[in-house]
């Protein structure tokens, strides 16, 4: 006999247990399938929260080395690799415990297993303790995420090649890793295994890194990870790749390429993510999938099928455990009869590499694209002076302001925790704040957040520590 539910919610991660919480929350029955011991998802197991506790460590090293400059000199760092891994591991326990126990508090029901649609109201589970069972559901919502992209000329069956859950389970640190693909993923962790001691080169098929950010971000990080890595190659493709003695045979096709012919130890493949919407019988709904493999929903997150909704990776880019956590939220209010739907002003995006990139709203390259007038508002870190009270100038602070009405359409931000910072101008643009809103609210000294301020005086004219010539 089936067992009966409100609502299932299929996917455990950032969406998934976003919206499981929020519509017990207001009062329904929930049912929440996912294959880990805990609600997490792939961000807390193998992505957002794992690298993150690296890179934290991979900063470390970094200022641990530039310290020889201020006069202090802490010698060589002895990796322990074992210790390593058990601090990564206690966060991700920690934070995945923590889910845990605010299910069981919410008495959501938590079924580890696989499940799949046998109609438009039941669900299959393959039970991971064994056996299947039934749910017979009124509302469901797929939340099953994304997989990282594979390339079957890059599938040639070698331990040597490894994805992102790969290059986090940390097995040994390389002498040389080559990174396919410069994008935020494969900057993020060549960044870790460098710091550790590795030579990383990193390729990337299009004319520069992160492709679709604004440019002077980009530049200012890539000079940073010029010195980090042994090679970065744009305008580059890998046209072949196989196993030899010692490590992965590649050969790049492309400009200024010294050596056509390299051998690496390890090689990571991040060219992206796909959505995860094959093999849970949607084609049993009335579900529609997209070329692309995403699912089809509109600003309230319904499929066409009238009692399935979908939220995150699996619905479309960007993919962001954020945005995932948001449009749950949303869809459970529609469930719950809220006039509701997902059009966010902004979505922030951050890179966290050092330095950090960030970005919310209105780029300059979606202005050129669009043909949007737009004014940019720019404070270089050279005049901040908490940035150079830590010997961190290589940042930049801009704004993007419609020049008729001096409405702020978007933020950028390239430097030391940019991501932390991009939430004022999440909120400066929901908001529809003027750049006169910004410049007049008082920012503490001394922080990196006044570069948020004075970027918002320059657009005046008037930034105290930047000058320019005054706006007519």
């Amino acid at each position: 006999m089936a067992t009966k539910t409100q609502l299932a919610v299929i996917g455990g991660g950032p969406g998934g247990y976003a919206a499981a919480f929020l519509a017990t929350d207001l009062g329904m029955q929930v049912t929440l399938l996912e294959v880990e011991k805990n609600p997490g998802g792939v961000c807390l197991y193998r992505g957002c929260i794992p690298s993150k506790a690296l890179l934290h460590i991979s900063k470390l090293i970094t200022e641990a080395e530039e310290a020889k400059k201020w006069g202090i000199e802490f010698g060589k760092p002895q990796i322990d690799l074992d210790k390593l891994r058990t601090f990564k591991e206690s966060v991700v326990n920690k934070l995945t415990g923590g889910t845990g126990v605010l299910a069981k508090q919410r008495k959501i029901n938590y079924v580890q297993g696989r499940a799949s649609f046998i109609n438009s109201s039941k669900l299959k589970v393959e039970l991971l303790a064994g056996g299947t069972d039934e749910i017979e559901f009124e509302k469901a919502i797929v939340a099953t995420g994304s997989l990282p992209t594979r390339i079957p000329a890059f599938d040639i069956g070698s331990d040597r090649i490894i994805d992102s859950t790969g290059a986090l389970a940390l097995k040994d640190i390389p002498k040389s890793m080559l990174v396919i693909g410069g994008g935020y993923i494969g900057l993020e962790l060549g960044s870790v295994y460098a710091s550790l001691g590795s030579e990383v080169s990193v390729v990337e098929m299009m004319p520069g890194l992160l492709p679709g950010a604004d440019r002077d971000l980009v530049n200012l990080l890539a000079k940073s990870l010029e010195r980090k890595m042994k090679s970065i190659m744009v305008n580059t493709k890998v046209v072949e790749i196989k196993e030899v003695d010692g490590g992965i045979k590649v050969k790049f096709e492309g400009e200024n390429i010294k050596e056509p012919e390299q051998v690496f130890e390890k090689v990571l493949v991040s060219v992206g993510r796909t959505p995860n919407a094959k093999g849970i019988g949607l084609e049993n709904t009335k579900v529609e999938i997209d070329q692309k493999g995403f699912v089809k929903v509109n600003s309230q997150l319904q499929t066409a099928d009238p009692n399935i909704y979908a939220i995150g990776d699996v619905v479309g880019n960007p993919m962001l455990a954020h945005k995932a956590s948001h449009e749950g939220r949303i869809a459970v209010e529609v469930i719950a009869g809220h006039n509701v739907e997902f059009k966010p002003a902004a979505i922030p995006a951050v890179i966290f590499t050092d330095p950090e990139i960030a970005w919310a709203g209105l780029t300059e390259n979606e202005a050129k694209e669009k043909g949007i007038e737009i004014k940019v508002a720019r404070f270089p870190w050279q005049a901040l002076g908490r940035a150079t009270t830590i010997d961190r100038n290589d940042g930049v602070t801009k704004l993007i302001i419609d020049p008729k009405t001096e409405r702020i359409l978007g933020m950028a931000i390239a430097g030391v925790s940019a991501g932390d910072m991009i939430s004022e101008g999440v909120l400066a643009i929901e908001m529809a704040a003027l750049a006169k809103d910004v410049a007049l609210s008082i920012h503490p000294h001394p922080t990196l957040s006044e570069a948020i301020m004075e970027s918002a005086e320059v657009f005046y004219g008037q930034s105290t520590h930047l000058y320019r010539p005054k706006r007519n």
